[in-house]
């Protein structure tokens, strides 16, 4: 497929969060997100798309920082934040291209991440990486708009908006800005779907903190489980908050923002002190 095809399908569903807009729900509820059709539709065409590295080649920005796809192939790239399919509702300032961008440290450690766990008969799917300083800044002046609740029911249900600052799920400052920190699951190769982690990327509650039983089926906390010592293995910490989100353990950059726009051309770089 050609990136045209990518573009197409991510307008499509534009399109149809608009109509969301306009009868105030959500076309993704979190019990049936995954087998939409819109969404399986944007997931086919990041597999076909995303992952491909046709030159062969890994370019670093000047700070050292890649393109995932090129150091690890096998990985599925469904950037959310270059979607309209996130809390917010909407692309997030920074994120230009559908690319996973990360330090070279974590993508060669996330690359043996990837070897081990298809192994099992699982890829890797990414969806967010690298995230600039100003997506942060998109981000909080979301949580002060208390009147956007668009994405309530899919993402934040049962927290108020208000809240969502004194609980830590919004903060002005990401690890993901220092360039070594990654949300993703799991994606089973034999039934072409993601693992069930009992909540969707991004759920806003404590269903999503790892430990979490109450609620979830065993198989739903293994699949949990099978990610987390994965990616402990290969040198990433985990959180007590999300099931998704790892930071590689010996981050080149523990004291850095970066501000540069997600893209692949890595010519644009800004970094900001801590």
């Amino acid at each position: 497929m050609k990136k045209s095809a990518t573009i197409l399908i991510l307008f499509v569903f534009s399109l149809a969060l608009t109509a969301c807009r306009q009868k105030d729900t959500c076309p993704c509820p979190p019990a049936v997100a995954d087998t939409t059709v819109v969404k399986e539709a944007i997931e086919d065409e990041t597999i076909l798309y995303d992952t491909k590295n046709i030159d062969n080649q890994i370019v670093e920005n000047e700070f050292g920082f890649v393109n995932v796809s090129d150091v690890a192939p096998d990985v599925i790239v469904e950037l959310r934040y270059y979607t309209t399919y996130n809390f917010v509702g909407t692309r997030i300032d920074g994120y230009e291209e559908p690319v996973a961008l990360l330090t070279r440290e974590a993508a060669e450690a996330l690359k043996r991440v990837s070897d081990d766990v298809k192994a099992q008969g699982y890829r890797l799917k990414i969806f967010d990486a690298y995230r600039p300083a100003r997506a942060v800044r998109h981000f909080v002046r979301w949580a002060a708009d208390r009147g956007d609740t668009l994405m309530k029911p899919c993402f934040y249900p049962d927290i108020d908006k208000a809240r969502l600052f004194k609980e830590g799920y919004i903060s002005s400052r990401s690890r993901h800005s220092r360039g070594s920190t990654v949300d993703l699951t799991l994606f089973d190769v034999a039934t072409g779907k993601e693992l069930d982690m009992g909540t969707p990327f991004d759920w806003l509650g404590t269903e999503s903190h790892p430990s979490y039983k109450t609620g979830l089926t065993e198989q739903q906390y293994a699949n949990r489980m099978t990610l987390r010592k994965a990616m402990m293995r290969h040198g990433f910490r985990p959180v007590a908050t999300e099931w998704w989100h790892f930071t590689l353990q010996n981050e080149p950059y523990p004291d850095t923002s970066f501000d540069f726009p997600v893209n692949d051309d890595g010519k644009k770089t800004i970094a900001e002190p801590l």
